[in-house]
C-alpha cells in the first residue's frame, strides 16, 4: 500500500513484507527476487546515507589497483549496479548486473529478509557499512529533500516521526542494522562502521582489501586513502553525482555530498553553514526515543556499538550507542555539551 503522498510528481512508497520501498522497485519485485547471484559476487550493503558512494569508490580503487584513471572510466552509479533500480525505459539494476562479466561488484539497500535468495545459496561475499543513527537520520532527511524519486520528507518534525516509525524507504534503520549484524558470522560478511573508516581510513581500507583477496603495496594503499577523501570525492565528477539529471537528484535543493557539523567546526572554527543551511539538532526527544527503541530491540546485551569520537578543544567526548545509547563523557567534559554534540556528528559521501 502507499505510505506517503508525494508532492508534485514524486511517487509514493509501497510495502513489501512490511518494508517501505520505492514504487518502481516494487513494480519490478519479481525480477529482483529472481536475480541469479554468482559465487564470486561481492555485494555492497548499506542502509541509505551510510557511506554507500564512499565504500563503492574504495572498493573500485582496490579492484583497479589504485589506478585513478581507470576509476574515471564511468560515473560511480554505473560501476556497481543497484539491484533495486527500476526506471523504465532505462535498464533495471538487475538487467545491468546480468550484463556484467564476473567477478561482479553490486550494491543494495535491502534488509536481509528481502535479499534475493540466490545470494545466500551461492555463499556470496557481503560488505556492510553501518553508520550512527543520529547522523544517518539527518543526512537521509537532506537526501530525501533533493531526491525526486522519493516522497517529499516534509518538515524536520514530520520527517523525524516518519523515520523513527520505519516508514521511510528501506524501512527502519534499527531493524536493518540489527539484521545484518546478526547474520555476520553465518555468512561471508565484512561488517564495517562508517565512523571507523573516517577515523582510520587506512586501517579499514586494509580490511576491505583483505576481504576482497587483494594484496596492494603501501604506496598504492596511501593513494587510495587520498583519492577517497571527502575533498577528492566532492570535486570528482565521477563520484559527486553532478551528472545525475535534476529530475532524479536536484542538487539545487541540497548537495549530494555535504560536510556535517563536525567537519565545519573542527579546531573550534565557526561555520555558518552547519549541516548545509538546515542545522537540525535532534534534541532530547530523539535521544530518548533512540534509547527506548534500543532497549526494546534487546541491544542492551548486544556487543553492537556504533560510535562517534568527537575531539573537542579542551575536552574529550565519546558518543556511544548500543549497550547504552547516548553520551559518555570522558575527562573533564560536561554531559550537556555531549548531548548537544550528539546531534552534530560528521557527514561524508552517502
Amino acid at each position: 500500500m502507499a505510505l506517503a503522498t508525494a508532492a508534485g510528481t514524486r511517487p509514493p512508497l509501497r510495502e513489501v513484507a512490511g518494508v517501505p520501498l520505492p514504487a518502481t522497485t516494487v513494480d519490478n519485485w519479481s525480477q529482483i527476487q529472481g536475480f541469479e547471484a554468482q559465487p564470486d559476487d561481492l555485494l555492497i550493503c548499506t542502509y541509505p546515507k551510510s557511506g554507500t558512494t564512499w565504500i563503492q569508490e574504495i572498493v573500485d580503487m582496490i579492484e583497479q589497483g589504485g589506478d585513478v584513471e581507470r576509476c574515471q572510466r564511468v560515473t560511480i552509479q554505473h560501476r556497481h549496479p543497484f539491484l533495486e533500480w527500476a526506471r523504465p525505459p532505462q535498464p533495471s539494476g538487475v538487467d545491468r548486473a546480468a550484463a556484467m562479466p564476473s567477478p561482479r561488484v553490486l550494491r543494495t539497500h535491502l534488509p536481509t529478509q528481502l535479499l534475493p535468495p540466490s545470494f545466500w545459496e551461492n555463499n556470496c561475499k557481503f560488505l556492510y557499512v553501518a553508520r550512527n543513527a543520529k547522523d544517518c537520520m539527518v543526512s537521509y532527511f537532506h537526501f530525501q529533500r533533493m531526491n525526486q524519486t522519493l516522497p517529499d520528507p516534509g518538515t524536520w518534525e514530520e520527517y523525524f516521526e516518519t523515520s523513527v516509525s520505519g516508514k521511510v524507504a528501506w524501512g527502519s534503520w534499527f531493524e536493518h542494522v540489527k539484521g545484518w549484524w546478526e547474520i555476520r558470522k553465518k555468512f561471508q560478511v565484512l561488517f564495517l562502521f562508517y565512523e571507523d573508516i573516517k577515523r582510520n581510513p587506512k586501517q579499514e581500507i586494509q580490511k576491505v582489501m583483505q576481504f576482497m583477496g587483494k594484496n596492494l603495496d603501501g604506496p598504492v594503499l596511501d593513494r587510495i586513502v587520498q583519492e577517497t577523501s571527502f575533498e577528492k570525492m566532492k570535486a570528482n565528477p565521477m563520484t559527486n553525482h553532478s551528472s545525475a539529471p535534476k529530475w532524479i537528484l536536484d542538487q539545487s535543493i541540497s548537495p549530494f555530498m555535504r560536510k556535517g557539523w563536525w567537519a565545519a567546526n573542527s579546531r573550534a572554527t565557526k561555520h555558518s553553514g552547519c549541516l548545509g543551511a538546515w542545522h537540525l539538532p535532534l534534541g532530547t526527544k530523539a535521544l530518548g526515543f533512540i534509547s527506548s527503541r534500543t532497549a526494546r530491540l534487546g541491544w542492551a546485551s548486544s556487543p553492537l556499538l556504533i560510535r562517534v569520537d568527537l575531539d573537542v578543544p579542551g575536552e574529550r567526548v565519546l558518543v556511544r550507542t548500543g549497550a547504552a545509547w547516548g553520551p559518555w563523557v570522558q575527562g573533564w567534559g560536561r554531559q550537556q555539551q555531549a548531548l548537544a554534540l550528539c546531534s552534530k556528528v560528521p557527514s561524508f559521501p552517502g
